[in-house]
């Protein structure tokens, strides 16, 4: 992921889905096969699309163990 702004990584921790089936939830936590859905149906043209678009690929790639340390504890 060339040019990954670190920022975006922490705000996969602490941002929550704000609607929808999972509203509440922090977007790192959403599932596989929701975050597979948006990558069939297109993500938002906006920041949470953004969001949601980095985190299906880390999810994809097994490499959600990454986000563990930027958790708050």
């Amino acid at each position: 992921m060339p040019g990954l702004d670190p920022a975006a990584l922490q705000r996969l921790v602490t941002v929550e889905m704000p609607y929808g089936k999972h509203k509440g939830c922090v977007l790192a936590d959403l599932p596989g096969n929701y975050l597979n859905w948006f990558a069939r149906e297109g993500f938002p043209q906006n920041e949470l699309g953004r969001l949601l678009a980095l985190m299906h690929e880390i999810d994809h790639n097994g490499l959600s163990e990454l986000l563990t340390p930027l958790r708050r504890p």
